[in-house]
């Protein structure tokens, strides 16, 4: 049985995102055990939303084969809650796989289940995470990570992308990939696949220049100049510049590097393409002058993020 722990004020998509995965996997492979949504005690348990689930209480662990534990508002609680920190650290023991869903990673910390181990949680919990848990190897810009039996996520969605991994490992890559698409998921992100956007990262990239930005993405093999920018907005590159920086906090050039580094680094880690394709697809165009972005921004060339993500 695949568990999924809940508490009061629990995020109610760290438990559906990763349900509704094992729910259409099951489509697939019928054998994949049964999920249930636990609880400290029986019945409806109220989520920050306040759409509330059905918990069956805290069942013998021989029953479970894997528990993701959710997070929410209401993790401070449930992390001092001695029946909850006694029921992960006996599954843990049992060698049940435990898991957490974004700041779930509270409770499995306090459970004494991270100390030593890679670890990852939502990108706003890391600061105060590693302060509070500094034996805890924490892994702050991925998706997920996987150290034993011990699986944790980063925020809300990435759950999902937790659970496809999951599929994975239990039924193999090909359901995984049926999964995915019966989801409408665009495709599973890796484990070691960063948790922002570089679109998010402008700083307004819901105004004028939104559509612009959107273009860029979708035709990033083009030379993408600051003149074909600026026709492109109607307005002169002098013009065009200014204004640019003023709305998004960065030039036009950044912003397209910026956006080409994080399509190619999605491309890295989640497939097997050659890194050459890759920077010709993407822009870069010389491998050497996309090696040498990958080295400035994020600190390793494209292939040791390769490694580090089939690794996770």
């Amino acid at each position: 049985m695949i568990g999924f722990l809940i508490f009061p004020d629990f995020q109610l998509l760290d438990v559906a995102g990763p349900i509704s995965v094992f729910e259409i996997a099951r489509r697939h492979v019928p054998a994949l055990p049964g999920s249930c949504v636990l609880a400290g005690r029986a019945g409806p348990v109220r989520s920050s939303s306040g759409a509330e689930m059905l918990a069956s209480g805290l069942p013998s662990v021989d029953l479970l084969s894997t528990v993701i534990v959710a997070g929410g508002e209401g993790v401070a609680q449930a992390a001092r809650c001695p029946a909850v920190l006694a029921f992960v650290r006996t599954l843990a023991a049992s060698g049940a796989r435990v898991a957490s869903v974004c700041s779930g990673a509270y409770i499995l910390a306090e459970a004494g289940l991270l100390e030593g181990r890679r670890a990852t949680t939502h990108w706003s919990r890391t600061t105060d995470f590693i302060a509070r848990y500094p034996g805890v190897r924490m892994r702050p810009d991925q998706i997920f990570t996987r150290d034993g039996l011990i699986w944790t996520s980063a925020g809300i969605s990435a759950g999902i992308d937790l659970a496809l991994a999951m599929v994975a490992e239990d039924c193999g890559e090909v359901i995984a990939q049926d999964t995915a698409r019966q989801l409408v998921l665009y495709h599973r992100r890796s484990g070691g696949q960063s948790q922002f956007s570089s679109l998010l990262e402008l700083k307004s990239p819901s105004g004028r220049f939104a559509a612009l930005l959107s273009w860029i993405r979708e035709h990033l093999h083009l030379p993408l100049t600051v003149e074909d920018l600026s026709a492109r907005a109607g307005m002169s590159a002098r013009h065009f510049t200014r204004a640019f920086v003023a709305e998004t906090g960065t030039t036009p050039s950044k912003a397209v590097e910026r956006l080409r580094l994080e399509a190619a680094r999605e491309r890295v880690q989640s497939s097997g393409e050659p890194i050459e394709g890759i920077a010709l697809s993407v822009g870069f165009g010389d491998p050497e002058r996309m090696r040498r972005a990958f080295l400035r921004v994020f600190g390793q060339p494209p292939q040791a993020l390769r490694r580090t993500a089939r690794g996770a």
